[in-house]
């Protein structure tokens, strides 16, 4: 029903900046929260940060300051703009949207994770 396209993974050197992207589409009633998520190698997947439909962030204290979530509804797309990024951001990073449709006349609730992508923060 939705299909995430994720991008703007990457090498960078510590203290260096990264911009995630993720485009939404399909056949939805609307697109509701967005959020990117992170895996570091060995870890649990934690959330970094997430926005609501009318824009208001949160932040896992670990990025606040440095990151910065926003999204462009005409689009459906939300960006991760990540700023003086640290060795411990490296993680697979993926894009979580949250969405209802309508299926059989009922207002269904569900998600959607994008594929991933990779960020290395390493010198």
């Amino acid at each position: 029903q939705v299909q995430l396209v994720e991008s703007g993974g990457g090498l960078v050197q510590p203290g260096g900046s990264l911009r995630l992207s993720c485009a939404a589409s399909g056949s939805i009633d609307r697109f509701n929260d967005m959020g990117w998520y992170r895996q570091a190698p060995g870890k649990q997947r934690e959330v970094v940060a997430d926005i609501t439909s009318r824009g208001s962030p949160n932040y896992a204290d670990s990025v606040k300051g440095r990151f910065t979530i926003s999204r462009d509804n005409a689009n459906n797309t939300v960006y991760l703009q990540m700023d003086s990024m640290k060795t411990e951001d490296t993680a697979v990073y993926y894009c979580n949207v949250k969405y209802t449709r309508w299926a059989q006349m009922r207002l269904v609730f569900e998600d959607c994770w994008g594929q991933g992508t990779q960020v290395t923060v390493s010198s």
